[in-house]
């Protein structure tokens, strides 16, 4: 009987999808997608999700999705069977009779991305996997299916367990949203961001939301009251004008205030007023009633119709004082423009026939094409992350690996191309090439769907030939053989990295000797798995390594060394401290012995936590500023200080029940969910985060932030914690 229950439960909901499908899809049309429902409920009936509801509810979910896009019912179709090739015993061949080639090929397309593996995180994972996305099908409505079904995987994310739900939503976050995004499709990009984000920082996404709900206690009718107003002063020049208010998305809020840096407060978008009109010289005419209504902020007005922004949204901004005083965003569009935004390249099928011959269409994939020629010289994964190298064109193909990665390189590309598409020591050291299995030359251009394995000479001083430059199609890989002719000239690499690094050191006053500057070149050894110190040099020299790169671990390193020469030097406050210890007043934790009810204070400048030496300097007027001992304002000979009587020896209760904030320094790469790691890492371990401030240099992120800690125990694991995590490249304390 309880199966009975639960099968009249997702029965409801193909009917409620069958109904609303009446209207938008011909009769013919309508049997094949009940067909298609037919077929998938019997193969999966069977079969259970983690929530323990039948699997057949996870397709007529995700179709409802691409349902409300507006997709044909040849997406409908593809995503009732989008598990069945892949989990049951129905072929694409079978499909193809049923349904035609089309609907076959759509399935194949959402199934191979199924099977490429994700689980690893290797430097070209996010590249490779956006390819992959992009490129596994010349129909780009497999995207838009696989977007959907992705989108109902994190809606019902609660059910799996909780190291699941962190790799999916960093997954989403780091691909799939960004894929939305570059598509235009806002309507499914927002929410795949708030999903992700609740379940990666869930301290964060709660803070926001109550905030939200303080906001929304205090001003409870503060948008209706203010489209109602706006509706009553627009309408009367522009009858037909369509006015609504929304709340911009948490995530977007959890950017600017976590990332960026923003109070609450200084956000002026939280919320937001959109207006619809027909035509684009109504928009402006409304921007005019808007500014005549209310105060605008200067400096908030953006036009993107005149100047749209590089997926193709076009509206007016503007941000507005009400009435309440509460600063709010007002967005201005045609219905066409509210199409694009809302829905992206899905709006073709959802306001259109189709895409084909549809220049705006074939120029949009135009402009991605472009965007990826731009940066498809550079090795850096960081500019493969900002930029989201993704395909959309058929003038591309994919490649497999014999391990299932996948590599996406130009039309007419040969085996060499792809040998360094994979990595440029792959390209160097190949002598040969198997494509499915059988051997080919140098000059065969792989194609679509072929496994290609690239043959590597054992001699570790192989090299490329000067005839790869003819035979190579790639600007890529061209740069990568030049490059390598050009390191020939080792020994003025080595020269120039040392020159470099003795630079980097001196400018940023980091007094090393040799063998401590060595002791930090074998740490990049074994992270860099280079062989000897010149190889590092010689990276340096060339370009491989950049300064940027080396500065935070050699800064690391320096003051790690400094803060032990202190520890292991006697100074006066150790004979200060010598003794019985009386019983005296606590501040703050801090014990002054014979003295009471004095105002105490830590000092900001070094931030000192239970389990630092400190000490204590009698201010006028403002009590004791207690420092740690190795602070950079504390003499370290405090008896040829300028006022040696006033610093005082202090010491931590032995009963400290407060909390303390502690300043953070992570230098980390600037990719997609670094930041997002780092906070779920911290919110997992039950630590709260005060701020969040990012700083972006050219090849790395700094980031700061104050935690709350309990010691300076409990900190030192945190640091060393947040040093294993992948993309970190240093971790240092700092004051607040």
């Amino acid at each position: 009987m309880e199966v009975e229950r639960t099968l009249i439960k997702y029965n409801d909901r193909f009917d409620e999808l069958r109904q609303l499908m009446k209207d938008y899809y011909t009769a013919d049309e309508l049997k094949l997608v009940e067909k298609a429902y037919e077929i998938a409920s019997e193969a999966h009936k069977d079969q259970r999700r983690y929530s323990g509801e039948p699997y057949i509810m996870h397709p007529v979910a995700v179709a409802r999705i691409l349902f409300d896009l507006g997709m044909d019912h040849q997406s409908i179709i593809a995503a009732i069977l989008h598990d069945t090739v892949e989990d049951t015993d129905i072929t694409l061949t079978d499909l193809s009779n049923v349904f035609g080639e089309e609907v076959a090929q759509l399935v194949n397309g959402v199934t191979k991305l199924g099977k490429v593996p994700l689980a690893t995180y290797k430097e070209q994972q996010a590249e490779n996997v956006r390819k992959m996305l992009i490129a596994m099908s010349q129909d780009i409505r497999v995207i838009i299916i696989k977007l959907a079904d992705r989108l109902h995987n994190m809606r019902t994310l609660e059910y799996m367990r909780e190291q699941k739900q962190k790799e999916k939503s960093l997954e989403t976050l780091e691909i799939y949203a960004p894929i939305a995004h570059r598509l235009g499709i806002s309507s499914i990009k927002e929410e795949l961001e708030d999903l992700a984000i609740r379940y990666l920082d869930p301290y964060g996404y709660n803070t926001i939301e109550d905030l939200l709900k303080s906001t929304g206690d205090a001003h409870p009718t503060l948008i209706d009251d203010t489209v109602e107003r706006v509706r009553e002063r627009v309408q009367k020049y522009i009858p037909e004008a369509d006015v609504a208010g929304r709340r911009k998305s948490i995530y977007g809020i959890y950017r600017k205030m976590f990332i960026r840096g923003h109070s609450f407060d200084q956000i002026y978008d939280v919320y937001a007023i959109r207006i619809i009109v027909n035509n684009v010289a109504d928009c402006y005419n409304v921007l005019g009633v808007v500014h005549d209504m209310y105060h605008s902020l200067p400096g908030r007005f953006k036009d993107y119709i005149s100047n749209p922004k590089s997926n193709m949204y076009q509206s007016l901004h503007t941000t507005v004082i009400s009435e309440e005083g509460i600063p709010f965003e007002v967005q201005i569009r045609t219905w066409e423009m509210h199409y694009t935004a809302e829905y992206g390249i899905a709006a073709h099928w959802k306001y259109k026939t189709g895409v084909k011959n549809d220049q705006k269409f074939e120029e949009r994939l135009a402009w991605i094409r472009q965007l990826l020629e731009n940066q498809k010289d550079s090795d850096d994964v960081e500019e493969i992350v900002k930029t989201i190298k993704s395909d959309f064109v058929p003038e591309d193909v994919f490649v497999f690996t014999p391990k299932g990665d996948v590599i996406n390189i130009p039309l007419g590309s040969t085996v060499i191309d792809f040998a360094y598409a994979i990595h440029t020591q792959v390209g160097h050291h190949m002598n040969g090439a198997k494509v499915d299995g059988k051997i080919v030359p140098l000059d065969y251009k792989v194609r679509t769907g072929e496994i290609v394995e690239i043959l590597r000479s054992p001699d570790p001083n192989k090299g490329p030939s000067r005839d790869w430059l003819n035979i190579a199609k790639t600007s890529s890989a061209r740069s990568k053989i030049r490059s390598w002719f050009k390191k020939e000239r080792r020994s003025e690499n080595i020269e120039e990295g040392k020159r470099i690094v003795e630079e980097v050191l001196r400018r940023h006053n980091l007094h090393l000797s040799d063998e401590e500057v060595q002791a930090v070149i074998e740490k990049f050894k074994v992270r860099k798995g280079f062989e000897s110190e010149d190889d590092f040099y010689a990276a340096v020299g060339y370009g491989s390594i950049t300064a940027e790169n080396v500065l935070p671990t050699f800064r690391e390193e320096y003051q790690r060394l400094e803060k032990q020469r202190r520890l292991e030097q006697p100074t006066l406050e150790e004979e200060l401290t010598t003794g019985p210890l009386k019983k005296g007043n606590s501040g703050d934790g801090i014990v002054i012995d014979g003295v009471d009810n004095v105002l105490i204070k830590l000092s900001k400048c070094c931030n000192p936590l239970p389990g630092d030496r400190v000490i204590g300097f009698i201010t006028r007027g403002h009590g004791i500023s207690v420092h740690k001992r190795d602070c950079t304002n504390v003499p370290h000979d405090l008896a040829l200080a300028s006022e040696p009587d006033r610093w005082i020896p202090v010491h931590w209760s032995e009963e400290i029940h407060e909390q303390f904030e502690a300043g953070l320094n992570i230098y980390c790469e600037d990719q997609v969910g670094m930041l997002a790691k780092i906070t779920a890492d911290l919110a997992a371990m039950r630590v709260n985060i005060s701020t969040i401030t990012l700083h972006n240099k050219e090849d790395y992120s700094t980031i700061h932030m104050r935690i709350v800690v309990k010691d300076v125990g409990h900190l030192e694991s945190l640091i060393s914690h947040l040093r294993n995590i992948k993309g970190v490249h240093g971790v240092e304390r700092t004051g607040l």
